[in-house]
C-alpha cells in the first residue's frame, strides 16, 4: 500500500513539475495523465531500485560537495526515467537541459515529500 501511495505523491509531484517549468514538457494530447502515471512509475521503481546504488557509490563525493551530489543523482534519475519512457512506452515526457532536470528533480522531491507526509506513505 506505502508503495502505491509514494506513486500517487510522485505523480502529483510530477504534474506540478510540468506545470512549473518549461524545460520539462508533454507532448499534448489525450493521454497526458496517464503519460505522467507512467513516469511515476518509473521514477518509484528506480527510486527502489537503482537509487539506493547510486547512493552509496555516491557516499564520499556527497560528503565533500556537501549533499549537492544528491541532488545530481536525482537529476540523473529523473533523466533516466523520461529516456526510458520516451523509448519504451513513447510517453512523450521530455526534458530540454541539465538545469532543468536538476529544478525538477528539487520540486518533484520537495512536494513528493509533502504528498508522503499527508497520505502517509512515510509510516
Amino acid at each position: 500500500m506505502n508503495f502505491i501511495l509514494r506513486i500517487l505523491g510522485i505523480f502529483v509531484a510530477v504534474m506540478v513539475c510540468v506545470y512549473l517549468l518549461p524545460g520539462i514538457t508533454l507532448i499534448p494530447g489525450e493521454s497526458q495523465v496517464v503519460s505522467v502515471g507512467i513516469i511515476a512509475l518509473i521514477i518509484a521503481v528506480l527510486n527502489c531500485t537503482i537509487k539506493p546504488i547510486l547512493q552509496f557509490l555516491g557516499t564520499p563525493i556527497t560528503i565533500i560537495s556537501l549533499g549537492i551530489f544528491y541532488l545530481i543523482i536525482n537529476a540523473l534519475l529523473l533523466y533516466l526515467a523520461a529516456a526510458i519512457g520516451n523509448s519504451v512506452f513513447n510517453t512523450g515526457f521530455y526534458i530540454s537541459n541539465f538545469a532543468d532536470a536538476f529544478v525538477g528533480a528539487i520540486i518533484i522531491s520537495i512536494v513528493s515529500s509533502i504528498m508522503n507526509a499527508i497520505t502517509g506513505a512515510n509510516d
